[in-house]
């Protein structure tokens, strides 16, 4: 997506960090994301495997979009094997004012988060009638 100004703005790990360290519990993974867009929306989707609905927390404060998914361990068993890393996810993305912040939906189904980020009215590209 390469345009003058960016609606969706993926946050670099030294972007996250400030002048605190930021600490959590166990593992975090950054989900894969796949974005696109057409005239009325942007499309987020994300994966991120073993976090149900009430695991998932996103957040919008000051033009930052952040996703925070919390996956429960599984302690009712023991490994034989263990190849895939249990942990939580994070990320960050900061939106531009193309974007309708008060219109942002999500929905979450099989491990993958969509996010649909409509655009404001402004941002559609339309055609200009000639009298």
């Amino acid at each position: 997506m390469k345009s003058k100004e960016m609606e969706l703005k993926n946050k670099s790990e030294s972007d996250i960090q400030s002048a605190a360290e930021i600490t959590r519990e166990g593992p975090v993974y950054t989900p894969r994301v796949d974005i696109w867009e057409n005239e009325k929306e942007l499309t987020l989707m994300a994966d991120i495997p073993g976090v149900e609905p009430t695991g998932l927390e996103i957040d919008l404060r000051d033009n930052t979009l952040t996703i925070m998914g919390k996956v429960k361990p599984e302690e009712d068993h023991r490994y034989i094997l263990k190849e895939f890393g249990v942990g939580n996810y994070y990320r960050q993305f900061t939106l531009s004012e193309v974007i309708d912040q008060e219109k942002i939906a999500a929905n979450v189904k099989n491990g993958v988060l969509t996010l649909t980020l409509p655009k404001v009215e402004r941002a559609k590209p339309r055609k200009i009638q000639i009298n």
